[in-house]
């Protein structure tokens, strides 16, 4: 049987590159897939000539409606794959669990959001653009509660850098084709088929193929993306969001430093809670930025950590076709070797105890059916300022920390979302005034729980488009 190639996408066009990587099945090793790499030079030829005007000819109706038919095929179709081959969906989920280590059942839910962002993309935008009517983005001009607006696109195309850890991540770059800015996408080198696919199905349900470039590539050219792009995404560490967050044109997501707080009037009742702070840690593997990494309480922190602990103790490898299997394999087993290595490190340092040590049957790092695993993993820690009390790594790993009720709203850190459980108004408007909350659950959500009509992380409209003053005669 002929080895699959994923060629890369030149302005829609496929284009297949002598210098072409495998991907590997990281349980077997066997290679499930070559891809085409391109470098640095013919990135920077492509991007002379702009594809903005491939979208110009359609309505924002248009293409919501290609949108929705889009999300269709995503999620049954068989698509091209490659210069002459097509993948069916069960292809699809088969190829990216041997070579990213999720098992079957992330990859459904993962492709059941994806498929959401393709139909709910109205509702999406509702959200990004604050009800305007979407016809201004066709006109660039309108009225919006009575009163004269005009926006301008601040970029030709927006690039985005991805990763290998997640196939949800691509929803947040999917609303850009509804928003009439196309795309140039660089894979992460474990996950080209997430990124494809959405393609194909947005090309297949009638939009313009030009409006797309795909380009797996090194880091030089993931560099060239984000230097000829007026606006790119990347995700990455610490040091990514460090490296970019001067530069207005980068968007960066990186760690999400999400939590669940517990306020004076809940937190002896914490028992009723737990359901939703395991679901807040373990939902997709705990790879997700909107997992939960920590667990804010004032009072009684050990004994909570101990009753999260007990039930993530329960959760442990299982076949990656089991429809139970939460959490995933490494693709690359040296990463769950770094991470555990500075967890272990890390908790060498006083005031800090691994509560999930004493429930686990074996020790953190484990090998199951031919994948590298890290158990979930809980840490009580004494003080705020521990070097595992503000942490997230790449699995279902969460601080439990005692912060006093009036010092949590300024010392709880940069967070994407907080679920807040409490029914203090004074708490929660502390909490609302917090300059280090992005997005505020109030009451027992989960912070995975995402509404459509509210951004993710970020807003792509206005990251997209200018705003500018405008009056008529």
């Amino acid at each position: 049987m002929a080895i699959p190639h994923i060629p890369a996408l030149r302005r829609g066009q496929n284009y297949t590159s002598l210098d072409k990587t495998e991907i590997k099945n990281v349980r077997t090793g066997e290679i499930v897939a070559e891809v085409s790499q391109v470098n640095a030079g013919l990135i920077k030829r492509d991007m002379r000539r702009s594809t903005r005007n491939s979208l110009a000819s359609l309505t924002t109706a248009q293409l919501l409606e290609i949108s929705k038919r889009a999300g269709d095929l995503f999620m049954e179709g068989t698509l091209p794959v490659g210069d002459s081959g097509t993948q069916s969906a069960q292809d699809y989920l088969e190829s990216l669990s041997a070579t990213s280590g999720l098992p079957h059942s992330l990859i459904r839910k993962n492709m059941t959001k994806i498929y959401e962002v393709f139909t709910e993309m109205s509702t999406i935008l509702s959200g990004l653009t604050r009800g305007m009517d979407l016809d201004i983005i066709d006109k660039g001009a309108g009225r919006q509660n009575g009163v004269p607006v005009s926006f301008f696109p601040t970029t030709q195309e927006l690039g985005v850098v991805l990763p290998s850890n997640s196939p949800g991540v691509n929803s947040l770059w999917m609303p850009a084709i509804a928003l009439k800015t196309p795309v140039v996408l660089k894979p992460g080198r474990e996950e080209p088929w997430t990124p494809f696919r959405i393609i194909q199905a947005f090309i297949a349900a009638g939009c313009p193929a030009e409006a797309f470039s795909f380009y797996p590539t090194d880091h030089e050219g993931s560099g060239t993306i984000l230097q000829t792009c007026g606006r790119a995404l990347i995700f990455g560490d610490v040091k990514t969001v460090e490296r970019y967050a001067s530069n207005p044109a980068v968007e960066v997501h990186g760690p999400g430093y999400s939590k669940i707080v517990l306020g004076d009037d809940k937190v002896d009742n914490y028992e009723a809670y737990l359901d939703i702070i395991v679901k807040s840690i373990v939902e997709n593997g705990g790879r997700s930025c909107i997992n939960a990494s920590a667990v804010i309480v004032p009072r009684r922190g050990e004994e909570i950590a101990n009753a999260i602990a007990k039930r993530l103790a329960q959760v442990v490898p299982l076949s990656y076709t089991d429809p139970n299997a939460i959490l995933s394999g490494f693709a690359n087993p040296a990463m769950a070797e770094f991470i555990n290595s500075t967890l272990t490190e890390d908790l060498k340092t006083p005031g800090a105890t691994d509560v999930t040590a004493q429930y686990r049957a074996s020790e953190r790092l484990v090998q199951y059916g031919g994948s590298t695993y890290l158990l979930p993993t809980v840490v009580y820690c004494e003080k705020s300022s521990h070097p595992l009390a503000n942490r997230e790594f790449l699995f279902p790993y969460a601080s439990v920390l005692e912060i006093p009720q009036p010092e949590i709203a300024e010392k709880i850190g940069p967070s994407l979302v907080v679920t807040l459980i409490s029914d203090d108004e004074a708490f929660v408007k502390q909490m609302m005034d917090s300059p280090h909350v992005e997005r505020l659950n109030i009451g027992a959500i989960p912070t995975m729980k995402v509404q459509w009509d509210q951004p993710h992380e970020g807003n792509l409209f206005e990251f997209l488009y200018r705003r500018r003053s405008i009056q008529w005669a």
